[in-house]
């Protein structure tokens, strides 16, 4: 579904102008949960593709990951909303978790995962 996406530190995601602003993009690496990145202006933020409150894939379709005024990150399963900036749930079942965050950075136009 979706590329497999290097799973040592210091592996390119993706070029950074191949996100959309706002946009997201979604990675299943062999051995471990899938993860996503998101878009917002100049700064990109990762997170593990998992609801904290059913441990389900937060996507309906490849990619999209924020709901429809794409200011905030949707749970597609119940309609969770969680905050861009730090994956924080504000409204949902699971109010007050936080989805799992990655180290994201973007070095020479390319959006890299630290972890």
């Amino acid at each position: 579904m979706y590329p497999e996406a290097p799973v040592k530190k210091g592996g390119v995601l993706c070029r950074f102008d191949d996100l959309a602003d706002p946009g997201s993009k979604g990675f299943e690496p062999v051995g471990r949960d899938g993860f996503f990145v998101v878009r917002k202006g100049e700064q990109v933020y990762g997170y593990v593709n998992v609801c904290p409150h059913y441990r389900s894939p937060l996507e309906w379709k490849v990619d999209t990951f924020l709901d429809y005024d794409q200011t905030n990150i949707l749970c597609s399963l119940h309609g969770a909303l969680f905050r861009i900036e730090d994956g924080y749930c504000f409204f949902g079942p699971c109010g007050g978790e936080s989805l799992k965050r990655l180290a994201i950075r973007v070095e020479d136009g390319n959006v890299i995962l630290d972890e």
